[in-house]
């Protein structure tokens, strides 16, 4: 995922543990990183992340494997972007295989 941002789309909700919280927290976030404001972004995504968004959490993985706001940390980028694979989202799931193809923040693994 190293374009901009990959083909996370917004869905009208989203729901975490019985907690519906709008896709407009999302969606603020994707307009702060689309014009670099990365302070921003992250404190829209972080607590989706929390609650269990995978679009959230692959954005938070992105940012750490780029060091876009926060320090770059490959080890945080791959734990971000397993809690998303680990839900099936295929973006997550490519970027996480790239940091095991480079060994960044995980042991290297080709196969």
């Amino acid at each position: 995922m190293k374009q901009v941002f990959g083909a996370s789309a917004l869905a009208v909700l989203l729901t975490f543990g019985g907690q519906t919280v709008s896709a407009q927290d999302f969606g603020k976030g994707l307009e702060a990183a689309q014009v670099g404001d990365f302070e921003t972004a992250l404190r829209e995504w972080q607590p989706l992340a929390d609650q269990g968004s995978a679009s959230a959490q692959v954005m938070l993985g992105w940012m750490y494997d780029n060091g876009r706001g926060v320090p770059q940390d490959y080890a945080d980028a791959a734990k971000w972007y397993r809690l998303a694979a680990e839900q099936g989202d295929a973006d997550a799931q490519f970027s996480l295989s790239t940091l095991y193809d480079n060994g960044q923040g995980v042991g290297k693994d080709n196969l």
